[in-house]
């Protein structure tokens, strides 16, 4: 549209004006210095503002405010038009906190306030905002602020940029006002929690449909709305955002299809639907989207074939991320594409079962994921060459084959695992920071790996090569892999000692070497690496005693010795580390008393706070993808499970299959987060802790094939978790608690316990009862009952009566369950009597 003439008139008038009044000013030495009025507005807002590092220090009202740090005023009118207290990445300075002052409605001019990355935690977004009808850019992202967001935002007809993001406190009850800002270009409101009753999902009858009105902005460049709670179908009208480049709704839950008419956003660059539920295919009017760079369609319920149309314009596109979804490939297997990828993410998608060829021809790729994908072919020769442009492979979890012997790896991230590979492990460049070819049938020594470049300085961080047919010692160059920090050996054909130079690993956190077969004793050394967390030597022929410096390790969580020839007893130091959420030492030849202080290992007791995996390692950018999280095998109930990601959550105690001696501590019942404890096959003597049902979480209790007396504590019947339970062959007795939990468990659980009585068991305590007390009154001379006497009688009388009463049993039925009732209460009587006598001999 063009200008009227008169209009032109009075602009060019105004700039005229302006620039001569400037040009004066500065011809006469006048500063542009702030008002007053903004200088006081922004002394009132430092005064409600926390500044513990002193960044604003250097404002007070003995200075012009336009030379204050974060604060820019006009150059022709002097007055405050940006205010940028925004905290830098990596900067020393703590961050800002306390309340946002409302005088910054005085700063009339202001177009640019930037409050990112602060510490405004419990403090809301000030609904005052709204009123700064001159602002054109507002970050307020990454400072803790809470509560729902202003709808008086939306007055802001001037803004151009808007982010709200990463304020995970943050909520949203209406988005309708987004929809007034026609000028904005820039929205980011990631992070926020969409509140589920909101009331504008309640008054919308279409699903709690995302505005309609926001198709409106016109102007809108990035609309970022991921990682919230937003339950409904992408809104049709999303098609009329002509100008929008990124689009970002990952992390939702959206649902529905995806838009066919989004092919029509030919601005579009980002397009990021990841982790919702959307349904149906991949719309082939997405390969008309010639600007498109970023493809993420990602962990949806997506499916259906993609063929070479859903790509045939996509010449820009350099990121495609498709896993975990039900698409797949289908189409010539000589397919050139249009595009040159950067990131290949394809795991849980359909690329086999034959290799893609197509790659080949791909040469800048940084990272490919291949994970569970289907593929059950051979690699194809150009592959490993072609890796090397590649900083991360995953190809696990396939039928992938091939001989790795000759191969040279130089990716940074290498996941082979879980294939069928066989030959001698592959060579690697000192950049590989982690190889992972564990559950193949990698076979050969291990030492030409480990010493096959004495001059080298590894990078190596995780080396996983368990399950496999690996053989022979371990060598000594250990000291050329300092970078390790997860070790995982374990399930191999491996043998000799454990070497000394394990102890160069110093930042070592977990070493596996079980189903093995290491023999020797643990060498001293292996306490240089005093940031071990797990331990698991378990199944091996290691002996000597347990060494007294593992107990002085305070970060172990995890300790597995289980199966080996270990003897000696388990001092009260054990007690010291409070870290401890596994020890498994059974089976082996351990002798003495359990500590009585295990009360003092604080995470057993459930006093630990933890809200990430410890066991876990993150590396590289991308953590989603970039994560190593150790494994262990258990035997928590009698049976062996694999413990992954709910490894953390285990809280277990494993002393069986030893020598132990004397009572269970007490102390043991302090144990609150204890969920698996198995005593079993030990020597143990004394009574159940009375407290035992004090270990709320206990999931399974093996205390059998002990000389365990006295009887069940009450308390057990409070252990409602309790799936598993195990008492038997031992010397307890009287009655069984009654409780809906230990009645759930057959008798198994405690044969061998013959004065043990009531359900589940067959003994009837009142027969019981009855018994013992008649037959401590006849103990009463020490001779029972006149022993010689009461059998002489009682053979008498059963011979006397023998006829009449054979007959009465053969034709009366009532006499008959009678005959039958006294026969059981005879047994018991003989029973309890010849226990009592055995009693009786043995204290004598």
């Amino acid at each position: 549209m063009a200008v009227p003439y008169a209009t032109q008139v009075l602009l060019l008038s105004f700039l005229i004006v302006t620039t001569l009044h400037f040009s004066a000013s500065k011809a006469a030495g006048i500063d542009m210095s702030c008002s007053e009025k903004e200088r006081n507005a922004l002394l009132s807002f430092k005064h409600e503002i926390a500044d513990p590092s002193n960044r604003l220090s250097s404002w007070s009202d003995k200075s012009d405010c336009c030379t204050w740090p974060g604060v820019r005023c006009s150059n022709i009118t002097g007055q405050v038009i940006e205010l940028d207290l925004s905290t830098p990445v990596g900067s020393p300075y703590r961050e800002l906190s306390g309340e946002i002052s409302p005088s910054l409605l005085e700063l009339n001019s202001l177009i640019r306030l930037d409050l990112s990355s602060n510490y405004f935690v419990l403090t809301p977004i000030p609904s005052f905002l709204g009123s700064m009808k001159s602002l054109r850019y507002l970050d307020l992202s990454l400072s803790g602020f809470m509560g729902l967001i202003p709808h008086h935002l939306g007055n802001l007809s001037n803004l151009q940029h808007l982010n709200l993001g990463y304020n995970y406190a943050l909520q949203i009850d209406n988005l309708n006002w987004i929809s007034r800002l026609s000028s904005v270009e820039y929205l980011d409101l990631s992070f926020a929690n969409l509140q589920k009753d909101a009331d504008w999902l309640q008054g919308n009858r279409l699903s709690g449909e995302l505005p309609y009105s926001l198709g409106h902005l016109k102007h809108l460049e990035i609309l970022d709305l991921s990682n919230n709670t937003i339950i409904c179908p992408i809104p049709s009208s999303f098609a009329n955002l002509s100008s929008l480049k990124t689009l970002n709704l990952a992390h939702n839950r959206l649902n529905g299809t995806i838009p066919k008419s989004f092919g029509i956003l030919k601005s579009l660059q980002v397009l990021n639907l990841g982790a919702n539920s959307l349904t149906g295919d991949m719309p082939v009017t997405l390969g008309s989207l010639s600007n498109l760079v970023t493809l993420d369609l990602s962990s949806n319920l997506l499916d259906g074939s993609i063929k070479e149309v859903h790509f045939v314009k996509l010449l820009k596109l350099k990121e495609l991320r498709l896993s975990s979804t039900n698409l797949f490939l289908s189409g010539n297997s000589r397919w050139v594409p249009p595009f040159q990828l950067q990131y290949v993410l394809l795991s849980s998608f359909g690329v086999g079962p034959k290799f893609p060829e197509w790659l080949e021809k791909q040469s800048s790729v940084k990272m490919l994921t291949m994970s569970k994908a289907g593929i059950a072919d051979m690699v194809p020769s150009w592959f490993w060459n072609w890796t090397s442009q590649i900083e991360f492979l995953d190809l696990s979890n396939n039928l992938l084959s091939g001989d790795l012997s000759n191969i040279f790896l130089k990716s940074t991230i290498i996941n082979l695992s879980s294939n069928l590979f066989k030959g001698r492990l592959p060579s690697v460049s000192e950049n590989v920071e982690v190889l992972n070819i564990a559950n193949n049938s990698m076979s050969g020594t291990i030492s030409p790996f480990l010493c096959g470049k004495t001059n080298a300085t590894n990078k190596l961080s995780v080396l996983d090569v368990s399950n496999n047919v690996l053989s022979g010692d371990l060598g000594q160059c250990w000291v050329h892999w300092q970078a390790l920090v997860h070790l995982n050996l374990g399930s191999n054909n491996l043998s000799g000692e454990i070497p000394n130079s394990i102890g160069y690993l110093s930042q070592l956190e977990s070493l596996l070497l079980d189903d093995n077969g290491f023999s020797g004793y643990i060498p001293s050394a292996l306490q240089n690496c005093s940031t071990l967390k797990f331990i698991d030597l378990g199944n091996n022929r290691l002996s000597d005693t347990l060494p007294t410096w593992m107990w002085e390790m305070q970060y172990l969580m995890v300790l597995r010795l289980r199966s080996n020839n270990f003897k000696g007893s388990i001092t009260q130091e054990m007690c010291q580390l409070s870290s401890l959420i596994v020890l498994d030492l059974a089976n082996n030849s351990l002798s003495g008393s359990i500590p009585n202080c295990l009360d003092e290992m604080k995470t057993m007791a459930g006093k630990d706070d933890f809200f990430a995996n410890p066991l876990s390692y993150s590396y590289g950018s991308d953590l989603s993808y970039n994560n190593y999280k150790e494994s262990l095998v258990l035997v928590p109930k009698g049976d062996e499970l694999e413990y992954k990601d709910n490894l953390i959550l285990v809280r277990m105690i494993d002393l069986s299959s030893n020598k132990l001696s004397g009572a269970i501590p007490p102390a043991i019942s302090e144990l609150s987060a204890l969920r698996f404890l198995n005593l079993s096959r030990n020597y143990l003597t004394g009574e159940i802790p009375k407290n035992m049902g004090k270990i709320e979480l206990l999931e399974s209790l093996d205390l059998s094939l002990n000389s365990i007396s006295g009887e069940i504590p009450q308390s057990l019947s409070d252990l409602s978790f309790l799936s598993f339970l195990n008492l038997s062959y031992n010397n307890l007795s009287g009655r069984i608690p009654t409780s809906t939990q230990l009645q759930s468990f057959e008798a198994l659980s405690y044969t061998g316990n013959p004065e043990l009585c009531g359900p589940p068991v067959t003994n009837n305590c009142t027969n019981m009862e009855e018994l013992l007390k008649s037959s401590s009154v006849g103990q009463a001379n020490g001779n029972f009952f006149g022993t010689s006497e009461f059998y002489i009688g009682m053979g008498v009388g059963f011979a006397s009566g023998f006829l009449g009463v054979c007959s009465l049993i053969f034709f009366n039925r009532t006499w008959r369950h009678a005959y039958f009732h006294f026969l059981d209460y005879l047994k018991n009587l003989i029973y309890v009597t010849i226990v009592l006598k055995v009693r009786m001999l043995l204290a004598k």
